[in-house]
């Protein structure tokens, strides 16, 4: 049996591609889920930034706070992962 966590969320990716505007996505994700889990995933995000950015796990650990076990996930992810990292990235470079 495929778990559950693994299992495709169509409703949700469509809702996030029909978001159109900053405000619009602020408001969704603030709605969506808890203030813990914005934090976590918006380090995440800046872990990866970081990491792609060639920075060590001792720099991204002072910048950010986040722990060792997360800094190495997000590093897994951007070595072995689905690409999402990889596509989303270049799209926020300022």
């Amino acid at each position: 049996m495929q778990n559950q966590l693994h299992k495709p969320c169509p409703l949700l990716y469509q809702a996030v591609l029909s978001l159109q505007t900053p405000e619009e996505c602020r408001a969704f994700f603030e709605d969506l889920c808890t203030v813990a889990e914005l934090k976590a995933m918006s380090q995440r995000l800046e872990v990866a930034q970081l990491l792609d950015e060639g920075l060590i796990y001792n720099d991204i650990l002072q910048r950010t706070g986040a722990s060792s076990a997360t800094i190495s996930r997000v590093n897994r992810a951007l070595q072995y992962g689905a690409d999402g990292y990889k596509t989303v990235l270049p799209r926020v470079k300022s």
